[in-house]
């Protein structure tokens, strides 16, 4: 018998580091497969990760609802390299970030022929079609049961019942979530105990990246910590303010956290 979100044993991930608060599991792309695997094999229902950045931990702070639900992730996880040094300075061997393109390619080549189901819900429409498309080129074996590309305006509540039955009537081993910071992780946080999906994550662009919608940095600037560079040359406009502000409130916090002026609880 499966077990709800509400009765499950407890997360027994204990090795993390805390940003400004927020806890960051130490942990590289097999740790995380080999967690996602695991919650399959248990069948217990509404695990959900996370992928933690400058942009998720400073959304958080001015954010009660979105600092509640990273709090609640089963996993989460260091995407930003950022976190990657924070977590190198509190003495956690992280060798790369785990970054959610490679963490969804990676996992499905890995267990495609284990026969997992999965269900990618986010992107405009026809992204996640032309996503599993470009997947089943390289991963012919992927077993895909569903795709949904919610409306940009706020969903009724019949549109939000359907759609978990729908999913639910699907059976995914993983839910595969792309709707964006911090819409996707409240989005999972809000319906973990609704699905019936032993795993949701949350990969923020990876539907457009592997869509062929969006352009990826170079793998260097990726790993040394200079994507946020990369994308705020493509996206000038939408994006320098976020970085402006986010990742120089991210260095000031830090620098009153390690000053002992503020306390991030």
């Amino acid at each position: 018998m499966s077990v709800s979100a509400t009765t499950r044993r407890p997360n027994k991930l204990t090795t993390y580091f805390r940003v400004l608060g927020i806890r960051v599991h130490a942990v590289q792309i097999p740790d995380v497969v080999q967690q996602m695997e695991r919650w399959i094999t248990e069948k217990e229902f509404g695990h959900f990760v996370t992928l933690t950045n400058v942009h998720s931990v400073i959304e958080a702070q001015q954010n009660d609802l979105f600092h509640e639900t990273l709090l609640s992730a089963d996993l989460s996880v260091p995407d930003g390299m950022p976190l990657v040094w924070v977590g190198r300075l509190r003495g956690h061997s992280l060798q790369r970030r785990v970054y959610g393109p490679d963490l969804l390619a990676d996992f499905l080549r890995i267990t495609a022929p284990k026969g997992y189901r999965h269900y990618f819900y986010g992107g405009a429409p026809g992204i996640a079609d032309r996503m599993v498309e470009e997947m089943r080129k390289n991963i012919p074996e992927l077993t895909v049961v569903g795709t949904y590309s919610p409306p940009f305006r706020p969903m009724t509540p019949e549109e939000d019942a359907a759609i978990v039955e729908k999913i639910n009537q699907a059976k995914p081993d993983v839910l595969w979530v792309g709707l964006g910071c911090p819409k996707q992780e409240i989005w999972m946080f809000q319906h973990r105990q609704r699905l019936q999906v032993p795993v949701l994550v949350g990969v923020g662009q990876a539907f457009n990246i592997y869509a062929g919608d969006l352009r990826q940095a170079p793998p260097w600037m990726r790993e040394n910590g200079l994507e946020w560079f990369f994308r705020l040359l493509l996206e000038p406009r939408r994006l320098w303010r976020r970085y402006l502000l986010y990742n120089t409130k991210f260095l000031f916090y830090l620098l009153l956290e390690a000053a002992g002026l503020k306390r991030f609880s």
